[in-house]
């Protein structure tokens, strides 16, 4: 899992860690760690101590992310659509009354089923990369090689290339939508409205409907 380039004087090997191992001729070795994507150097609970709990935490933090993404415009767009009259569609906050195809709990069952599934494999290619790359019930599917939380194949349809300043931008997108996500929620328990409706009530008088009015 990386890559391996040689020379007259040595060899550098980099793992998908994201650590480099440069080899010399006399055999000796150096271990230089990079610098992670999304690294600013703050960690005050130390988090990033233990090497095996790193690897994890690098995980969590990227897959939460793109769920908060996901979920952030699964709040916000509807409403936005709803208010413009494209659709009509209940808010977030009250879709689970809605009545579906199946009952709630029928609902959860399946839905625990298929994550359990997933996050199983996901787990299982952190531990071992690349182990769960092949389909195992069609065996013809299989992903590519890459690096672990870039699956790549189907699941990057528009060919991105993972590198640092791509990996940057969606860790910063993924941090700054789980914050969004939380705002929304405390902003619904607060004003009992969605964001975009709270933000018509804050343009429509910007002077008297701000956060201020709300608690006060």
């Amino acid at each position: 899992m990386g890559s391996d380039s040689s020379n007259k004087s040595g060899r550098l090997t980099v793992s998908h860690t994201g650590s480099v191992t440069v080899y010399n001729k006399n055999q000796k070795n150096w271990t230089i760690v990079l610098c992670l994507a999304g690294d600013n150097g703050f960690d005050p609970l130390g988090l990033a101590e233990d090497p095996e709990n790193l690897k994890w935490f690098i995980q969590a933090e990227l897959v939460n992310g793109r769920w908060a993404m996901l979920g952030v415009a699964g709040m916000l767009l509807p409403e936005v659509f709803t208010k413009i009259g494209i659709i009509n569609v209940p808010e977030w906050y009250d879709a689970g009354k809605e009545q579906y195809f199946a009952s709630s709990s029928t609902l959860f069952v399946i839905e625990f089923i298929l994550f359990h599934y997933v996050e199983i494999r996901r787990w299982q290619d952190i531990k071992n990369p690349g182990s769960v790359n092949q389909d195992p019930i069609f065996k013809q599917y299989s992903l590519p090689p890459n690096e672990v939380g870039y699956p790549g194949g189907i699941f990057n349809p528009l060919n991105f290339a993972p590198t640092l300043e791509a990996k940057e931008k969606e860790l910063a997108n993924g941090r700054l939508a789980m914050l969004a996500f939380l705002g929304f929620v405390i902003q619904h328990n607060v004003t009992g409205k969605g964001p975009f409706e709270n933000l018509l009530q804050h343009l429509s008088d910007p002077w008297h409907n701000t956060i201020v009015q709300t608690f006060s």
